[in-house]
């Protein structure tokens, strides 16, 4: 079953395609912590990477994002990279979800919209 669905829906997780494209191109570079495993083609400088579950984007951690952009020839395995102190992990986008964020007064929310405290003044011609 997981092998017809690799052949049909594309946007769960790599189709055959890149599955067989990988095997016979690429080379392994490394993987991050999530699992998202990061390859590199034999001769050319083509660049990917497969998902570890869902295939998000933003769930590319910054040092890999660096080497899948081309900022850096260096994948973060062959260096000591260490994010930042300001860098927070990856959060998912949850934006259409019921735990995305909806402020008070929103339509989606049974709260009611704060009062206006009076500091604001229209604009009129």
């Amino acid at each position: 079953m997981k092998r017809l669905l690799q052949l049909f829906t594309w946007w769960h997780d790599a189709t055959l395609n890149t599955l067989f494209y990988t095997w016979r191109k690429g080379v392994l570079v490394g993987e991050d912590e999530q699992g998202n495993r990061y390859y590199k083609h034999r001769k050319n400088h083509r660049r990917w990477v497969i998902f570890n579950g869902d295939p998000e984007a933003s769930r590319i951690p910054p040092g890999w994002y660096g080497w899948m952009h081309y900022r850096t020839d260096v994948p973060p395995t062959d260096e000591s990279y260490q994010p930042y102190e300001w860098e927070k992990p990856h959060l998912p986008n949850l934006t259409g979800t019921p735990a995305a964020y909806r402020p008070p007064g929103s339509i989606v929310t049974p709260q009611k919209r704060p009062h206006v405290t009076g500091d604001y003044e229209p604009w009129t011609p």
